[in-house]
């Protein structure tokens, strides 16, 4: 499997399951539903409107990292506006705005536009000053992917935590693709 097979693949099915979670906070919960960007699990962490942000932030970064360039700034800003969602959660539609802006990006991307950095030097520089250097394969398998997936899973708890309805299914809504015939089990 090559880094653009597994990256692209994974962060659109993930980013439309966050989208689709979104969705359901809307219908579910209505006129509280607007409030749902601001909630979090605990009081030392990001908000659900960060989490959101920091996934289409991650999802999009990858592919800049993974072809040498820098990324952009119009990028950083989602980033930028993760750290501070705290103070501006904004709505439930402005963090659907930032997943749908991430999936028409990876709409966009090459076959192959990133197996050619699977052994570049990547560097990871966090706020608060920790550095990381590590090769491209090792940035998409212990940084990319990870880094992804805990945003994306804190979101749905936090909305799991918070009231909405949802369970393993809502999770992963791409696998019904894969769903052998006659085998769901009717409730």
């Amino acid at each position: 499997m090559t880094p653009t097979n597994l990256l692209v693949p994974t962060y659109r099915n993930m980013l439309q399951t966050l989208s689709g979670l979104l969705d359901k906070a809307q219908q579910q919960m209505s006129a509280r539903s607007e409030a749902m960007p601001a909630a979090r699990l605990v009081a030392d962490m990001f908000p659900l409107a960060a989490q959101v942000r920091f996934a289409a932030f991650q999802a999009q970064e990858a592919v800049f990292r993974l072809r040498d360039e820098r990324v952009p700034d119009w990028l950083n800003t989602v980033a930028a506006e993760g750290r501070n969602a705290s103070s501006a959660p904004g709505t439930i539609a402005d963090a659907k705005a930032r997943i749908d802006d991430a999936l028409t990006f990876l709409a966009d991307v090459p076959g192959d536009a990133l197996d050619a950095g699977r052994d570049l030097p990547i560097t990871i520089e966090l706020p608060g000053g920790m550095t990381f250097d590590m090769t491209g394969e090792q940035y998409l398998r212990d940084w990319a992917l990870p880094q992804f997936y805990f945003h994306v899973v804190t979101a749905y708890a936090i909305l799991r935590s918070h009231g909405l309805e949802i369970g393993k299914a809502d999770y992963v809504p791409h696998m019904f693709a894969y769903l052998c015939p006659g085998s769901m089990i009717e409730a």
